[in-house]
């Protein structure tokens, strides 16, 4: 390009006018800048739009991206109408973008959320395992109570419900005649004035009914706890003067009934009653044929707790003789009792049978309950 032509097309710029002022018209727009090239490959021009005429850029070094712009280096021009962009009319700036909170769906707005309900977050998996932990081990705290209650023999929880009776319930049939009543009773110390006894079985009777072996009225008595079966045997003492028939009766009931039952006995003096002493089992062919009611001189009942028994005994003479008045076994052996049952012993033999019986009977139920080890 010739050297004048370049002279011609520079034009020196005007200062910048003090800012707030309006610059003067010019009285000539100047000449649009030239084409700027094209890129042929790509068919993509370059060439940014010129600006409005009259507008000029004030100078100045580039503006860093980071840096607010500078209000004297702005985009300045004439005063006149208001012109519309190439893109058509502005508009308005946008709105500050509204505050999010945590929502299950994403770019909810303020009004959306508060009109939904919140989510419900999902189980944690570790704290369901947690639960389940916490569940396990107090269903093992639980039974470990039970077992060890079970393993130091409190067994007041199965007494309770009488559980503690079911495997007691078939000893009257699952346990030897000799184990119940052995054929010989040591009674050391046992006998008037602590002289020692020994009591000979004579005979034993079957397992029978209770009508046929207790009185009406002791029957009516014991009725509250039921009765299953009845064992019996007659004991002789060595001179065989003196027959005593001892017994077991086996109930139906729970151990709150024989509680209660054994209570009653206590409280009413049930077991010195005569109205409520127990029949004898005589035996023909021996010492006892003539051991009926009318020789009963004393006797004695207990009602056990740890099983559904009542163990109960009667003695009288082996020669049939009548006896008017029978005393209890705690009158008869008593000191200074002076009636013939006591000073004949009548009423130690009721009572050294029997408690060697009911012990005898207490070692055979704590070996049907023993519990493993």
């Amino acid at each position: 390009m010739p050297p004048d032509e370049d002279t011609a097309r520079l034009r020196p710029v005007p200062p910048a006018p003090p800012a707030g002022t309006v610059p003067p018209r010019p009285t000539r727009s100047p000449a649009p800048p030239p084409a700027a090239p094209t890129f042929a490959s790509t068919g993509t021009s370059t060439r940014l739009p010129p600006p409005p005429p009259g507008y000029q850029v004030a100078r100045g070094a580039p503006r860093r991206p980071d840096v607010p712009p500078d209000p004297a280096q702005r985009v300045t021009g004439p005063a006149g109408p208001a012109r519309t962009p190439p893109g058509g009319p502005p508009t308005a700036p946008p709105a500050a973008p509204p505050s999010y909170r945590w929502s299950a769906e994403p770019f909810e707005t303020p009004a959306e959320a508060t009109d939904r309900p919140l989510p419900v977050p999902a189980r944690h998996p570790g704290r369901t395992a947690a639960a389940i932990a916490c569940v396990v081990l107090g269903l093992g705290l639980i039974g470990g109570a039970v077992t060890g209650s079970w393993l130091t023999g409190d067994s007041s929880a199965d007494a309770a419900s009488g559980g503690g009776y079911a495997p007691l319930r078939t000893l009257w049939h699952s346990t030897p005649v000799d184990t119940f009543f052995p054929r010989t009773l040591k009674g050391d110390g046992a006998g008037p004035g602590g002289a020692d006894r020994t009591w000979t079985r004579v005979a034993v009777s079957p397992d029978t009914g209770c009508a046929d072996a207790l009185d009406p009225l002791l029957l009516k008595t014991l009725r509250p706890v039921g009765c299953e079966r009845v064992l019996r045997a007659t004991y002789a003492d060595v001179t065989s003067s003196t027959v005593t028939t001892v017994g077991l009766v086996f109930t139906e009931a729970e151990p709150s009934a024989m509680e209660e039952l054994g209570t009653r006995f206590t409280d009413e003096k049930l077991a010195e009653r005569s109205d409520l002493m127990p029949r004898t089992y005589p035996v023909k062919g021996t010492v006892a044929a003539g051991f009926g009611d009318s020789q009963r001189a004393s006797w004695t009942v207990n009602v056990l707790t740890e099983a559904p028994v009542v163990v109960y005994a009667v003695s009288g003479f082996a020669d049939g003789r009548r006896i008017p008045y029978p005393q209890p076994v705690a009158k008869a052996t008593a000191d200074g009792a002076k009636t013939a049952a006591a000073q004949s012993g009548l009423g130690h033999d009721a009572k050294g049978i029997a408690d060697r019986v009911e012990r005898g009977l207490r070692t055979t139920v704590s070996t049907a309950t023993e519990k493993p080890r």
